[in-house]
């Protein structure tokens, strides 16, 4: 069986080959290693192995890996927020990947001490199970996130559709990368939308050839502890 070590050097390079493909430098790529199906141990040889940025979708991993792990990592938050569960995580993590509606952003607000980093999700694909603004509501959205001084939107973060099609994968990615150019191209100050968090460990690759600066890969590096797959 491999490494925590060898299985993110295979996906660096394949994250250095799908750059080469699409002339983009493979330093613009972010890997999140999402730890939320695995142990604080598994964790730390993530850490150890040198990706710094982890990320959970639950307050009770999040706590478990904070413990042992604490300021050696950068935390994501990548799952959706729950308005009353805001008060436990925000004040907590560095990056929040799951911002898609106003009752979640008045509850950061409230409870933030700081600005937080926010991906806006948008539900490229329209599917109903997924979670997300739509791309057609996304502007207003984030226009009306100006009004609050504790949030800013780093970017867009969407999940393709769960299918062997590439070309749908790929379409889903490319308009995500299209509507982050178009928001940024507002030259809003609270909403520099620079980002794009997309693509996890079946299609990750494809995310990185459309433009993915931030790459949620969970069971391709951390392998399995409790059956869950990321």
């Amino acid at each position: 069986m491999s490494t925590v070590a060898e299985r993110l050097n295979d996906i660096q390079q394949q994250i250095t080959d799908a750059c080469r493909r699409a002339a983009r430098n493979p330093e613009e790529v972010t890997i999140v290693a999402v730890t939320k199906s695995v142990g604080p141990e598994r964790a730390r040889e993530v850490v150890d192995s040198g990706i710094v940025h982890l990320g959970e979708n639950r307050n009770e991993g999040l706590d478990l890996k904070q413990s042992a792990i604490g300021s050696d990592a950068r935390w994501h938050f990548i799952g959706s927020l729950q308005s009353r569960k805001v008060r436990d995580v925000i004040g907590r993590i560095d990056f929040l990947h799951s911002l898609d509606r106003k009752s979640l952003a008045k509850e950061i607000q409230k409870r933030a001490e700081r600005p937080v980093d926010c991906f806006v999700q948008v539900n490229v694909s329209g599917e109903a199970s997924k979670s997300g603004v739509s791309p057609d509501e996304a502007e207003d959205f984030i226009r009306m996130l100006g009004a609050y001084d504790k949030i800013r939107v780093v970017g867009l973060m969407t999940m393709a559709p769960n299918t062997d099609d590439e070309e749908v994968i790929r379409s889903t990615f490319r308009g995500l990368r299209e509507l982050r150019d178009e928001i940024s191209s507002l030259g809003l100050p609270h909403a520099p939308c620079t980002e794009l968090s997309m693509g996890m460990s079946n299609d990750f690759g494809i995310a990185v050839e459309e433009g993915a600066t931030f790459v949620r890969i969970g069971t391709a590096i951390v392998g399995y502890e409790s059956g869950e797959r990321s």
